[in-house]
Parts: structure tokens; sequence; C-alpha cells
């Protein structure tokens, strides 16, 4: 049977090793422009978005739940990284480096943490819940601001084109109709601003 010196033993090894997120860095930068922003920062921003916006869910989310699974969503990047979204390349394996990440960081909890924790990442990987689709939309919409934000820099830098963005950031209506209703709006507008090309270079 476990004790309680185990427990806690347990619990300061994850609270301990996720420290390392704050390590990971992201393809967008920060509204500055000064650096890349970390996966650390990018699930406070969420957490914080998640409090402000919650108002324009498309159906009414447990805010409670929500908070949860954003803060623990990116938690595998310390093993697995973060994949840009635009990479074809290294999404192909993406989901199973996840997968062994979350059996590993969730793995050193004590387990009832250990199965609640996995459980609201693996909510968060399948889109299917209230709280789920409202996290994914906030997911999708914070990198496309600070692309708006700072300029299309790191849309530029690695070609990625309208039509990229419009499939990547397509599913936020599942989760909000309203944000993604502005977040066309920021799209319309980097492409009139010259932020975003409308085709590849090889296509022109």
């Amino acid at each position: 049977m476990m004790t309680t010196s185990d427990r806690l033993e347990q619990q300061i090894r994850f609270i301990l090793e996720i420290d390392k997120l704050k390590t990971v860095l992201r393809r967008s930068y920060l509204l500055n422009g000064s650096r890349y922003e970390n996966s650390a920062e990018h699930s406070w921003h969420l957490a914080v978005m998640a409090l402000v916006l919650a108002e324009h869910a498309n159906e009414p989310v447990d805010l409670c739940r929500v908070l949860k699974m954003l803060l623990v969503h990116d938690i595998v990047e310390i093993d697995a990284g973060d994949t840009y979204c635009y990479d074809e390349v290294a999404n192909q394996d993406k989901a199973e480096r996840e997968r062994r990440a979350a059996e590993r960081l969730f793995g050193l909890l004590p387990p009832d943490q250990r199965d609640e924790l996995r459980a609201l990442w693996e909510e968060f990987e399948a889109r299917q819940t209230p709280e789920a689709k409202f996290a994914a939309a906030l997911d999708r919409l914070m990198p496309l601001m600070h692309n708006f934000f700072t300029g299309g820099r790191s849309w530029q830098e690695h070609g990625v084109t309208l039509e990229q963005v419009l499939e990547r950031n397509s599913p936020t209506a599942e989760g909000s109709a309203t944000l993604w209703a502005f977040a066309k709006r920021l799209i319309d507008q980097a492409v009139e601003q010259g932020l975003l090309p409308s085709r590849s270079a090889s296509q022109t």
C-alpha cells in the first residue's frame, strides 16, 4: 500500500520533471518578436484565454476541466518535442512519439493522478467533448494571433500558405463559432496585407 510519503515523492518528482517544458521552444514568436515562446508559456497563456473567453464556447463548458486540459495538453512535448503543425514529415509519427511520452511522464504520478491526467490529455487529443473542442479552438487561435501580430513572421519563414492556415484553423469552429469568425477576419487581413500568401512560391 502506498504511504503518504511515497505519494508525495512521486508527485514532487513529476513536478520537477515538468520544469523541462520551459525549455521546449515553439515556432511562434512572442508578440514583441524578441524570441520564440516556450511550451510552458503557451500553456499558461491558453489557460488565461479560457478564463476570459469561455463565454464564447459553442456549448456550456466545465471551465475547470478546460483549464486542466490546457495545462497538461503539451506536457508530452518534454519527450516528444514541439511538432510544428505545418511540418508534414514530423507529423507522421507525432501520435506515437506523444503516446510514449504520455506513458512515461504521467506514469511518474500516483496511479489515480496518472490516470486522471492521461485521460485529460487523451480527451484533448480526441476533440469530441465540448470542453476538448473549446480547448482545441484556443490552441489554434493563439498561434494564429501570434503570427498575425508579428507580421506573419513564422508563416513567411516556413513558406506557409493560406490553404494550410485555413485547414489548420478551421476546427476552431467546432469549439467556438465566434472565435472562428474572429480568426477568419485575421486571416483575411493577413492576406490583404501580404503577410500570408494565397499560394506557395512553387505554384506561382
